[in-house]
């Protein structure tokens, strides 16, 4: 398996010349700083299934059924939704491996939400749409982190989407090596404060079913349940009172190695981030230093210190 994990993308997002207009749709973000740590396989579904470019624009019809097709927009009647569903459906099961997936926003293909609708006279409707190959690649890899260009303009969620593809990328390299009882229960044992940081509930839920680990015969459906499980916790963006808690948590590591005046220094540190004065990244380097200075096996062995 490659050291670097590899992201399927929409073609247009990459900078190729594929969009229905002829252009494209390239990313900075995407291109320029995420390139130099992952790899891409792009893909355009309507270039796949034989469309020229430049193209007649599609769009997505509401029927009076309530299905969802992709015609042409200035020949509604010309259909071209059982082309793509068969691309899907010929294309998604090769892709298993794969770390996570960039999509094109509001796109009839590509589009991830808010995709807008229109019914079969043509009329506008309501942006609550999902494009027809992003709908198959939500359903056939349901864990799989797939997020899109716009949404990744915010901070929050372009940290938890980068979070998450390096996540998998590690869980996806564990059982290309052949699975072990013990390999499973390092990495778990690697990522407990980072899910503690994302869902306190989730994780408590997945620590019981970990420890049921010894009752499984068949690692490989193990395996299959505990990504599912684990990719929904870390889906939860990560909030600052979760944070706060497990610095905390972290804080008492160093109680009986720190003075007063760090202690006091540390534990404001982790104050003034909990009230938004100062970002993470503040009482972690002043964390890493006393890691650094006083080891702890433990927390040497969290990826919580470096995620991604």
């Amino acid at each position: 398996m490659t050291t670097k994990p590899v992201l399927g993308i929409s073609g247009c997002l990459t900078g190729s010349a594929v969009r229905f207009d002829g252009g494209h749709k390239r990313m900075g973000f995407v291109m320029d700083e995420l390139a130099q740590w992952v790899s891409f396989k792009p893909v355009c579904p309507e270039m796949t299934i034989g469309l020229p470019t430049p193209r007649p624009a599609l769009r997505l019809i509401q029927t009076v059924s309530g299905e969802t097709r992709m015609r042409f927009s200035h020949a509604p009647h010309d259909d071209v939704t059982q082309k793509m569903v068969d691309f899907a459906a010929g294309y998604l099961p090769k892709i298993g491996d794969l770390a996570g997936f960039i999509v094109c926003a509001k796109s009839p293909s590509c589009g991830m939400e808010r995709v807008r609708l229109y019914d079969e006279n043509g009329n506008r409707g309501r942006k609550e749409g999902v494009g027809l190959f992003t709908a198959a690649l939500l359903e056939t890899w349901p864990w799989l982190p797939v997020e899109e260009d716009g949404r990744l303009h915010d901070p929050i969620l372009r940290e938890n989407f980068v979070e998450r593809i390096f996540a998998l990328h590690a869980l996806n390299t564990l059982r290309a090596n052949g699975l072990t009882r013990h390999a499973l229960l390092d990495f778990h044992s690697r990522y407990k404060l980072q899910l503690l940081a994302h869902h306190q509930a989730g994780y408590r839920e997945i620590g019981p079913f970990v420890a049921s680990l010894h009752q499984w015969d068949d690692l490989d459906a193990f395996f299959v349940v505990y990504r599912e499980k684990l990719m929904a916790i870390l889906k939860k963006p990560a909030s600052r009172k979760n944070h706060t808690n497990v610095l905390m948590h972290i804080q008492g590591y160093f109680r009986n190695q720190l003075n007063n005046r760090q202690r006091g220094e540390l534990r404001d540190v982790i104050l003034h981030y909990r009230n938004g004065l100062l970002p993470i990244l503040a009482p972690l380097t002043l964390l890493k230093h006393y890691l650094a200075e006083y080891p702890d096996r433990y927390l040497m062995t969290q990826n919580y210190f470096d995620p991604y």
